[in-house]
């Protein structure tokens, strides 16, 4: 026994002391039903009742050491459980540590924001420690440990402004780099991966054939694991793309390694495209900013925006949606569309 799926709904099953305990996990997941059955164990190992709000409310402190341990750890990527653990160890646990979870009301909250902004941390990284936050307490709800989680409201944030380099900045930078740094930057211009996708691609992932790549797996924090939010994606290439490959010599398992046989690091890396646009007389700019500059183009040139969520691996297209703006002539000519003539109206004496 343990966690089964019965009639679409994933239930725990085991027994405890000789009685036996059936229960509908409250998150319909094989992952969830795991997570909710060892909640019930740890709650009847320490004499605490399992149904709904019976015992003594715990303190967040308490709570979010046991959420991080049972939830966060099976269902987050490396880079995402050490967010979570700086954000719920140097901020959240201080704040809201002592309260009871029952007290982390929506006014608490609106304090936690408060002091934040005080310390002068940015609204957007507020906004990722809200998030931490209130999945915490919505698994405190679905887990039986509080009665009905808070409104917790994100703070507005100014629009992502893009920035994106031009096609001759783009030629210049090819042109004055060298190597295996030259074919990166022609294939991360041409496909717009993330700087750790691109590092963690695998000759595996190049189909000659179909010329395709298959995006599944990046590097983050020099951890390998799945790319972001988890979305395999296939990559048609390009002539440029498909020539640099082509030209390229099987080192090793990854197609841009270290001298040593290592994936690269990502300061190094940084340091390298900087020292390129020093040298190629362009402003001094980072890899993510050559995936903005791939979707930029792509958009200038009037690809469809659904097409494009798709390459980039967006989950939501309003992240898509940012790069709207960066067709200028398209809107030009779209309110162009709409011309009314002029109408003069000859004065009176």
């Amino acid at each position: 026994m343990g966690v089964r799926k019965r009639h679409n709904k994933w239930w725990v099953d085991f027994s405890f002391d000789g009685k036996r305990y059936r229960r509908p996990s409250p998150d319909n997941t094989r992952s969830g039903a795991q997570v909710f059955e060892a909640v019930l164990k740890q709650r009847l190992a320490r004499g605490e009742p399992t149904d709904g709000i019976k015992g003594e409310i715990p303190t967040y402190q308490i709570f979010a050491k046991n959420w991080f341990q049972v939830y966060v750890k099976n269902n987050n990527k490396y880079s995402e459980i050490r967010s979570k653990e700086m954000i719920l160890r140097v901020h959240l646990i201080p704040f809201f540590g002592r309260m009871k979870l029952d007290k982390i009301t929506n006014l608490e909250t609106e304090k936690y924001k408060a002091r934040k902004l005080q310390e002068r941390l940015s609204a957007k990284t507020v906004n990722n420690h809200l998030a931490v936050l209130r999945k915490s307490l919505n698994s405190a709800f679905e887990w039986g440990n509080l009665p009905k989680p808070p409104i917790i409201k994100k703070l507005e944030t100014p629009p992502q402004s893009i920035d994106f380099l031009s096609e001759t900045e783009c030629n210049k930078l090819i042109q004055h780099a060298d190597g295996y740094w030259r074919d990166m930057i022609i294939i991360a211009l041409g496909t717009g991966m993330r700087f750790g996708e691109l590092i963690g691609l695998t000759w595996d992932n190049i189909d000659f054939r179909k010329r395709e790549i298959t995006v599944k797996q990046a590097f983050a924090k020099n951890v390998l694991g799945s790319p972001k939010s988890n979305r395999i994606r296939c990559i048609p290439m390009s002539d440029s793309v498909y020539q640099s490959l082509s030209c390229m010599r099987k080192k090793g398992k990854f197609i841009f390694m270290s001298s040593r046989g290592n994936h690269l690091d990502q300061n190094v890396s940084l340091r390298k495209i900087k020292t390129i646009c020093r040298k190629a007389g362009v402003r001094s700019v980072g890899w993510h900013i050559l995936r903005h500059t791939f979707a930029s183009h792509l958009v200038q040139a009037g690809a469809n925006l659904v097409v494009i969520q798709s390459l980039l691996g967006h989950s939501d297209i309003r992240t898509t949606m940012r790069y709207a703006h960066t067709n200028e002539e398209a809107l030009q000519k779209a309110v162009n569309l709409i011309n009314y003539k002029s109408v003069t109206i000859a004065s009176q004496a």
